[in-house]
C-alpha cells in the first residue's frame, strides 16, 4: 500500500517584486492556511516520510510553514525541492510520483505543486474512494487544498491514472465550515 498526498501551495501574493511568477511569496491568509494544513497533516496520520516540493518560493513557502506547524509531533520527512514540479502537467507529476521518490522504502509521499496540473492529476487518479471527496475535488483543488489517495500497489512505479483510492480531500475552506 502507498499513500500519496497532493497538496496545492497555500494563497499568495498577485505580483512578485521581482515580476517572476516562480517568485511569489504566500499572503498573510495563505501563512494562515499553510499553518493550519501543517496541523491538520500532523493529526492525521499516517505522516509522509518523503516530500517533494516545486521550486517556487510559494511552494517551499507552504511546506516551511507547514512544517513548523507539525515538527514537534511527527518525524522528519526527507525533503526533495524538485524544479519539474513548477508548472508540471498530470504526466509529468505523474513520472514524478512514479521515478523521485528516494529512498525506495517510502510508503507515504507528500507532493507540494500547482494547478492546474495538481487538480487535473488528482481527478485522473481516482478510480474510487470518497465520492462527496471526489465530487468536491471536482470542481477545483483550491489553495493549500489537499488529496490524499491510497493505491494497492507495491511500488511507486505502479501508481497509475484511475488506480488511486481517494481517501479525502480537504481545504482549509472546508475545515473552517465543517
Amino acid at each position: 500500500m502507498r499513500r500519496l498526498m497532493l497538496l496545492r501551495h497555500a494563497k499568495t501574493e498577485t505580483d512578485a517584486p521581482s515580476g517572476r511568477d516562480q517568485d511569489r511569496r504566500l499572503d498573510d491568509r495563505g501563512h494562515k492556511d499553510a499553518a493550519q494544513m501543517g496541523d491538520w497533516i500532523a493529526a492525521h496520520p499516517p505522516f509522509p516520510d518523503t516530500v517533494l516540493v516545486s521550486h517556487a518560493v510559494r511552494a517551499r513557502q507552504t511546506w516551511d510553514i507547514a512544517w513548523e506547524a507539525m515538527k514537534d509531533r511527527v518525524r522528519a520527512p526527507q525533503v526533495e525541492i524538485l524544479p519539474e514540479l513548477y508548472g508540471a502537467d498530470p504526466a509529468q507529476i505523474l513520472e514524478t510520483i512514479r521515478t523521485a521518490t528516494a529512498p525506495a522504502d517510502s510508503k507515504r509521499l507528500l507532493l507540494i505543486g500547482h494547478n492546474p496540473g495538481m487538480h487535473e492529476v488528482a481527478l485522473m487518479l481516482i478510480g474510487g474512494g470518497d465520492p462527496d471527496g471526489a465530487k468536491a475535488l471536482g470542481h477545483n483543488l483550491p489553495t493549500a487544498g489537499l488529496a490524499v489517495f491510497d493505491f494497492d500497489v507495491k511500488d511507486w512505479d505502479d501508481v497509475a491514472y484511475r488506480r488511486g483510492k481517494l481517501v479525502l480531500f480537504v481545504s482549509p475552506k472546508l475545515l473552517r465550515s465543517g
